[in-house]
């Protein structure tokens, strides 16, 4: 039985309707159910607050057995199931049958296996009759029972067929069966709250060896993304005509997807193009459909780091990270100077300014994440726990001077020990969900790590303070009275300038942290592009030189023992940084990269677990970090 009480109407006032009692009225009584309580203001100060507030990590980028590259290279037996289930922090046995695990579950995870070939090799490994009809597939069966070497004769047979657009083996069924599995297998692992499985797949277009890859994410399940069979490079390698297919599947669906291109820095000068893939000049609608799919760039991942290159950026010291610069995808093409603009991030920043004022849109307004490329169904991004990316680069004393590519002139093949173990996506987002993560994709409120969990937070907004950092409701206050990563700011108020808030902590399993930086890009009234990077706050006592640079933190790497300890460096960092710079009439872009102090590659982990002396050449160490989408800044008109 309901409990009630009698409150006289001053209590009432008081507590529960203040607008209630009036001068002149007498007392009276209000009937108060105990049970259902009417408050007007509620108590809890977050029961309206819908801004993100986890910091989810996962990968947008792995390869499985049902990829022709994968499952011609090793990986015979890993499917989707198996990535899913090692990405949810379960122990699974490797290729090479060394067991393996990550030192923590990833939040979510995409499947993206080419849709070029698309589970034709695991049937042509089990002599599938429809495979066996064809005369190349009955040639690739005899070829791949040879063993390794009649292995990479397929995959180099493959990577040809790629190059020219032309399928040398097909069998619809096969897809779309394969399709069904891979679209039926990433709703089974679902599980919303604590772990995502994105429906993808990579379409891996490669015009004369350029990359110009794009790996497609879909928000829904199964029952819409089952409806189409992936569109591949064997029917248009024109990105343009992704978009429109993606297009067509929204409009056919009412569903969602997005294209992530990655690896710009071995795309020959594509990826960044200031002109279409068939020559003619970028207008208004390209830069829109483009802008409409591509909300992000895989910026670092296992074929190195797409960041910024040393010819680029001269005057910044830390550009010279993973570089892949000896030619193109599959070494047929050199990489020259004219072609880096077109391949970098951070000048594609600086490009998409200058095309914004021309057509009314930027066509290269990407945020940054990092993934890991990995085609061995194991997602390790960590460099003491690196199972390589391609199954033959698995574990192993020789595994750093194999071949990645092999290029008929010898200076452009890639090896092993090139690789990078990079990398990982970061999101901010509502919640551990497909909805809550390609949200916060398609808003860029992402950033890109080469494999640390470093957390970072940046807002922009014109009246933030310096005790701003330490507010206790630091995110609330952000979003209230500022943009995050990936935002816009516009209309500056007179005599104001861009602040940021920055917060940095660095991986509980890793490194502490060497300092912050923020890399501003701007565009003159002239229209000429320019580039600064400011060190905001650092380890130690250290002070910025005369040249404007700030000393190495130091280091503590023992390369022989593979070991390093925390005793320089910071754990946390909070900034609060003025642009000192800025213009109110100059477009501008700014982004956070945060630098760890010196540790092991993975390499130099391998050199001590496997006692191999690698060549000279072979880097040993290095500094990890993490990217930021940007903040763009646009002036009134």
């Amino acid at each position: 039985m309901k409990t009630r009480i009698f409150i006289i109407s001053v209590l009432t006032t008081l507590f529960l309707h203040p607008n209630v009692y009036a001068a002149g009225e007498g007392p009276h009584v209000t009937e108060y159910d105990m049970d259902k309580p009417k408050a007007q203001v509620e108590y809890s100060p977050y029961i309206n607050q819908s801004f993100p507030k986890k910091v989810l990590w996962g990968d947008t980028h792995l390869h499985t057995t049902y990829s022709p590259d994968a499952g011609m290279v090793g990986n015979f037996n890993l499917g989707p199931a198996d990535a899913y289930r090692f990405a949810r922090g379960e122990q699974v046995r490797a290729n090479n049958g060394m067991q393996a695990k990550l030192v923590r579950p990833l939040d979510f995870l995409a499947v993206t296996d080419h849709s070029e070939y698309l589970g034709l090799i695991p049937a042509l490994r089990g002599g599938d009759p429809e495979i066996l009809d064809q005369e190349v597939g009955r040639r690739w069966y005899n070829m791949f029972n040879e063993g390794p070497d009649g292995q990479y004769k397929v995959l180099l047979e493959f990577a040809d067929s790629i190059n020219k657009n032309t399928p040398v083996m097909e069998s619809d069924k096969i897809v779309r069966s394969t399709w069904e599995m891979m679209t039926e297998t990433a709703d089974e692992y679902n599980d919303p709250g604590k772990f995502t499985a994105f429906i993808g797949y990579e379409w891996t277009s490669m015009p004369n060896g350029n990359n110009v890859h794009r790996c497609v994410i879909f928000r829904d399940g199964a029952n819409k993304a089952g409806q189409i069979v992936p569109f591949s490079s064997f029917d248009s390698d024109d990105p343009e005509d992704l978009w429109k297919f993606l297009a067509n599947y929204e409009t056919k669906t009412f569903g969602r997807v997005m294209a992530i291109p990655h690896n710009a820095n071995v795309s020959g000068g594509l990826m960044f193009d200031t002109k279409t893939l068939k020559g003619k000049k970028l207008t208004k609608a390209y830069a829109e459909m483009r802008t409409r799919f591509e909300h992000l760039h895989e910026m670092t991942q296992m074929k190195g780091d797409s960041e910024t290159h040393p010819k680029l950026s001269p005057d910044d010291e830390f550009a010279d990270y993973e570089t892949w610069d000896k030619g193109n995808l599959t070494g047929v093409t050199a990489t020259t100077d004219a072609m880096l603009p077109a391949m970098y991030a951070r000048e594609a920043l600086k490009t998409g300014m200058k095309l914004e004022k021309k057509l009314g849109a930027n066509p290269f307004k990407q945020g940054f994440i990092g993934s890991t490329d990995s085609h061995t169904s194991l997602a390790t991004a960590g460099e003491d726990n690196f199972f390589g990316k391609l199954s033959n680069l698995e574990p192993g004393p020789g595994r750093w001077k194999h071949y990645v590519i092999k290029s008929t002139t010898p200076e452009r093949s890639t090896y092993g020990s090139d690789t990078s173990a990079s990398g990982l996506a970061a999101v901010w987002a509502t919640e551990n969900t497909r909805a809550g993560i390609f949200d916060a994709m398609e808003r860029r409120e992402t950033y890109a790590s080469t494999g640390p969990r470093i957390t970072v937070r940046v807002f922009a907004g014109w009246d933030f303070v310096e005790t701003d950092i330490h507010r206790a409701n630091f995110a609330a206050h952000g979003y209230k009275h500022g943009v995050p990563m990936g935002g816009d700011l516009a209309k500056a108020p007179k005599g104001k300038v861009p602040n940021l808030l920055i917060r940095s902590l660095r991986d509980p399993d890793g490194a502490n942290l060497d300092r912050v930086q923020v890399v501003k890009g701007w565009m003159d009234k002239k229209g000429k592009t320019h580039e600064k990077v400011f060190d905001v706050v650092w380890s130690g006592d250290r002070k910025i030189d005369a040249k404007g640079k700030l000393p190495p933190v130091g280091n503590t790497v023992n390369v022989a023992e593979a070991s390093y300890t925390n005793t320089i460096g910071e754990p946390l960092f909070l900034a609060h940084w003025k642009d000192p710079d800025f213009d109110p009439a100059h477009r501008a872009f700014y982004y956070v990269r945060v630098l760890e102090i010196p540790t092991p590659r993975w390499t130099a982990y391998d050199a001590k677990r496997f006692n191999v002396k690698m060549a000279k050449n072979v880097k040993m160490q290095h500094q990890e970090r993490a990217y930021t989408s940007a903040i763009w800044y646009t002036p009134s008109p």
